[in-house]
This record gives C-alpha cells, structure tokens and sequence, in this order.
C-alpha cells in the first residue's frame, strides 16, 4: 500500500510519524515544496520521501492536511482522483484567530468532497491532538479511538484497517453527512475527546 500526505502541518506530520513508526513507506508533499521538508524527512528516516503534490496524490491512501482556507490551493490542478482513497483530516477553523468558516449547513467532508473529485472521501485523523496521534495508541490498559465517517464501505474498510495497523481502535460513525459531522471542529461533540476502549 502507498501511502501519501498532503500537507505537513502539525497533523499531516503526526501522521508521517505515526507511518514510520510502524514501518509504512509515506510520501509527503506540501505548497513549499520537497526542499522545504530536509529536517522532517531527517527526523522520519528512509522509510519518509518528499515528493510533489502530484506524486502524493497517486497513492493508494492520500491524507489532506491542509488550513481549511489553503485547500483549494493545495489541490489545484488535481482534477480526478479516479476512486483512489482520501482522508479528510481537515477541520474548518484556523488558528491562531481560530476563525470558523460557513458551510452552508453541509459538513466540512461533503465540502471537502467538492475539490477532490472522483475520489471516496473518509473523514479521520481530525479529531485528537498531534501529540496523541504520533504517540503510543496504547492508554490506560486499552487502545486510543479513531474516528472515521464515509459513504463508501470499502474506503472506510482500508482506513480501518489501516488504523489497527497503526495500533489505534476503529470506530465508524456512518455517512460524511452524519458521522464527519460528529467529529467535525467546531460544532461536532467528538474532537479532541481522548477516548479509549477495551477489549
């Protein structure tokens, strides 16, 4: 499986972390460009590459992680995403004004659909703190919850799967529509709720 992330903020580079820690080959790209990436390449090792927006988006798993206003920009050019998987891990607030954004009544996912075309969008990897997403999953004798929502089974069965790989618990909440809502910052009763189950 090819893994790419777009963006390398404070979540797309809790996420790369996470990646390498269990040995997933990741390539990360960002508007800066790969020259701007030297000294989180040199802290993720050679399981990490920098490559264009481009090549991170013909991955099998493609993470956004972009401010909400840079969205547009970050993926233009990217027409048709052609079925591949995208993981919306976006919220519609920036800091540090944290500023939220008008969405028309719709969730952030079914507006974050509109700029990747042709791809099965699933929302996770929003709602915990970076800290907690690059850390030890394991907590308090079970294991830390990712959420995630979507509206294609199959999509959401890789990024589960994924998510075990990563040693984290899977929980679905359902559609875009419904479940990203729950997860979605602000308004949704989900984010950054440290939660942990047990077996």
């Amino acid at each position: 499986m090819k893994i790419g992330i777009i963006g390398t903020g404070n979540i797309g580079s809790a996420i790369a972390r996470a990646m390498v820690r269990i040995g997933q080959d990741v390539t990360l790209a960002n508007r800066r460009g790969p020259a701007a990436l030297d000294g989180l390449l040199e802290e993720l090792g050679a399981k990490a590459r920098a490559g264009t927006v481009e090549e991170a988006a013909k991955a099998d798993i493609v993470f956004v992680a972009v401010n909400w206003s840079k969205i547009p920009e970050a993926l233009a050019g990217l027409e048709n995403w052609s079925g591949r998987i995208v993981v919306d891990a976006n919220n519609p607030i920036e800091a540090p004004a944290f500023r939220s954004f008008d969405l028309g009544g719709r969730s952030s996912s079914e507006v974050f659909s509109d700029f990747v075309p042709g791809a099965k969008v699933v929302k996770a990897f929003n709602h915990l703190q970076p800290h907690l997403l690059s850390g030890d999953p394991r907590a308090e004798g079970g294991q830390r919850v990712l959420f995630l929502a979507g509206d294609d089974a199959q999509a959401k069965a890789n990024v589960s799967q994924l998510i075990s790989r990563l040693g984290f618990a899977a929980v679905d909440l359902g559609s875009l529509a419904q479940g990203g809502r729950l997860t979605q910052f602000p308004g949704g009763p989900l984010p950054t709720l440290n939660l942990v189950k047990f077996d």
